[in-house]
């Protein structure tokens, strides 16, 4: 094996992805991950803390997307409709990757410690936009009820696009979301 190895995180993340499917993400170890990708486990510990990390090692760059979004949206966008512009954004991400967002989730609902770290994920995104959110001059508790809104109005949008059959696309689901809180906050 050479000492340098081109896109070896990358080839870990396949590797693991095809063994959580194949036999399932508590029998895969790390050594099985690292033999599979062609590298050393000690590479595999330089890219990821441990083999869950691999499932979420993108969830600091998607959470600078929404907050970037978030920080950029028009001083005079109200809270709620700010929020839906960086879920839009996440969104567009997200249909670029529809395949491997199904064998992701395919995992993670499959194993209650992947599902336990899925809602912490969750909930520092939620944190993460309500900060922003007071950032941006939203007092309390305005911000914080956006930010767990946005979040939950992701779940149920990401939850629904997983669920159907790739005609429509995560933003689709993602307004028909927010419309969906919309009508519940107006008593609709």
């Amino acid at each position: 094996m050479s000492r340098w190895e081109p896109n070896a995180r990358g080839r870990l993340e396949q590797a693991a992805m095809e063994l959580f499917g194949e036999r399932g993400y508590e029998q895969t170890t790390v050594t099985e991950i690292a033999r599979r990708a062609g590298l050393t486990e000690r590479t595999f510990f330089r890219h990821y803390a441990d083999k869950r990390e691999v499932l979420f090692g993108g969830s600091a760059a998607l959470q600078d997307l929404l907050v970037g979004t978030l920080a950029a949206a028009p001083a005079s966008a109200p809270p709620i409709d700010a929020v839906a512009g960086a879920l839009d954004a996440v969104a567009a991400v997200f249909e670029e990757r529809r395949d491997h967002s199904l064998r992701r989730q395919k995992i993670i609902s499959a194993t209650a410690e992947l599902r336990e770290r899925e809602l912490v994920k969750l909930a520092t995104l939620a944190a993460a936009l309500a900060e922003t959110l007071r950032g941006r001059g939203v007092g309390e508790p305005a911000a914080s009820l956006a930010g767990e809104a946005g979040i939950a109005v992701f779940k149920v949008a990401f939850e629904r696009w997983i669920d159907g059959d790739g005609s429509q696309g995560m933003s689709a689901y993602m307004r028909e979301a927010l419309d969906g809180l919309k009508d519940v906050t107006a008593g609709r």
